[in-house]
């Protein structure tokens, strides 16, 4: 049974769009239910189309991966918020909830 360990909320244009999940054996996607009945809204990225399955991966989806900051700003958001630089996931649900390239924000859940 995969246990979660961390939650985060993905929002498009901040609009509830569906949940993300560190679980002990990699991650979980899932969309919100009223996100879904939305017909307006479109998926967040390709590699996650608008259905009621869970999408799942060994490592942090590369759609994710690519909110993340690099190089020195990386460097800074890691030092300052003291996360490990390979805590890609706690650096997302930290770094990710406002100001990210694109209508997609992250956000922890607690």
């Amino acid at each position: 049974m995969n246990m979660i360990e961390q939650k985060a909320s993905v929002f498009y244009n901040e609009e509830l769009a569906g949940y993300l999940y560190r679980t002990s054996n990699g991650y979980v996607f899932s969309y919100e239910d009223s996100y879904l009945l939305n017909k307006s809204m479109p998926g967040i990225a390709i590699a996650f189309p608008k259905n009621r399955k869970e999408f799942h991966s060994k490592y942090l989806f590369p759609f994710f991966f690519g909110l993340l900051s690099e190089g020195n700003n990386k460097e800074l958001q890691c030092r300052t918020l003291k996360i490990d630089e390979k805590d890609y996931f706690t650096r997302l649900i930290k770094t990710a909830g406002s100001d990210t390239i694109g209508a997609v924000t992250v956000k922890e859940v607690i």
